[in-house]
C-alpha cells in the first residue's frame, strides 16, 4: 500500500490512456437498501442519479456556510480562487467530517455496497457574475480509477438553481458508457478542460436545483454540467467522491482514500487520519 501524500492532481489524456480502465456502468444491486428507497435505487440504475437528499438542517448548513466563507477568504488571501479548495479532506478536519458524515455514507453504501472508500472533496464555488460554465462531461474521464464503481455527492452550500448556475444531468447517459470528448476552447470559459458535444442525443436534460443543505448523488459516467452564474448570488457546492473498496486507483490517488464503511481487505487505500486543522 502506498501512503505517500504525493499524487497527480489532474492526469492528462496521455497518462489516462495508458491505464487499463473498466469504464462500464455497474448498476446498484441492492434489493433491501437501508437509507435510500427501492424507488431511488431503481432511479439511480435507470437515470444515473438520486435527488434531492436532505442532509443538513438549516442551522447546520448555515454554520457550514460560515466555515466555507472563512476557507474561501484564506484561500483568496493566499493567491487562490473560488475553485482552488480541492482534496480538502486531507487539509481540513471540517471537510473530512462532511466527507465521512454518516447519513451521506449511508446513502452511498446503498449504491456501492458494504465496503466504501471516500477519496475526493472539492468546492465548486461560482461567485456572482463569474461567467464560467462547467461544460458537459463525465467524472470518470478525469479519474485514474477502475472499475467504474464510483459516485459523486454534490452538497449544496448555497441554494442552487438555474439562475445562479446549478448542475444539470443528462438522464440515463451512463448507459452509453465512456463518451468521446474534445478539449474545451478558451473562449468557452469552461471551468473544466473537456466538453462532450450535443449532449441531448444521450438523454433528457434534468435540472438539479437544490436548497442549501440538500445533496444529489450521481454516477461517475453520468453526463452533467452547469451554466455560468450570471446572477448576483453565489453558488457553492461541495463535491464528495466515493468508490467501492474494490476499485483500484493509479498515480498515487489511493493515498487520498478514507475507509468510511466496511473494510479494505486489499489494504490498497491510504486511509489518512482526520486533519488536526479544522
Amino acid at each position: 500500500m502506498s501512503t505517500s501524500p504525493q499524487f497527480q492532481l489532474t492526469p492528462d489524456d496521455d497518462q489516462l490512456s495508458g491505464i487499463d480502465r473498466d469504464l462500464r456502468f455497474h448498476p446498484a444491486a441492492n434489493s433491501s437498501p437501508k437509507t435510500l428507497t427501492p424507488k431511488q435505487i431503481a432511479s439511480y440504475n435507470k437515470s444515473g442519479f438520486v435527488r434531492p437528499i436532505d442532509v443538513y438542517s438549516q442551522s447546520e448548513i448555515t454554520e457550514i456556510r460560515g466555515y466555507f466563507d472563512k476557507l474561501l477568504e484564506d484561500t483568496i488571501a493566499a493567491g487562490g480562487n473560488s475553485y482552488s479548495i480541492s482534496t480538502a479532506h486531507m487539509k481540513y478536519g471540517g471537510v473530512y467530517d462532511m466527507l465521512t458524515h454518516p447519513k451521506i455514507v449511508d446513502c452511498v453504501a446503498d449504491i456501492l455496497g458494504d465496503d466504501v472508500i471516500a477519496w475526493g472533496s472539492h468546492f465548486f464555488c461560482k461567485m456572482p457574475g463569474d461567467g464560467k460554465e462547467v461544460a458537459w462531461h463525465q467524472d470518470a474521464s478525469y479519474w485514474p480509477l477502475s472499475p467504474s464503481k464510483a459516485v459523486t455527492v454534490w452538497l449544496a452550500i448555497d441554494d442552487a438553481d438555474l439562475e445562479n448556475g446549478c448542475m444539470k444531468f443528462i438522464a440515463g447517459s451512463q448507459h452509453s458508457g465512456h463518451l468521446t470528448y474534445r478539449k474545451s476552447n478558451p473562449d468557452e470559459h469552461s471551468v473544466l478542460g473537456q466538453t462532450v458535444d450535443n449532449p441531448e442525443q444521450y438523454g433528457e436534460i434534468v435540472v438539479d436545483d437544490l436548497k442549501a443543505g440538500q445533496a444529489s448523488l450521481h454516477n461517475d459516467l453520468l453526463l452533467h454540467g452547469s451554466d455560468a452564474n450570471n446572477s448576483t448570488r453565489r453558488r457553492c457546492g461541495l463535491t464528495l467522491r466515493y468508490a467501492a473498496a474494490e476499485v483500484r486507483a493509479e498515480m498515487g490517488w489511493n493515498a487520498k482514500g478514507v475507509v468510511v464503511r466496511g473494510r479494505d481487505d486489499a489494504n490498497h487505500w491510504g486511509n489518512p487520519p482526520r486533519p488536526l486543522v479544522d
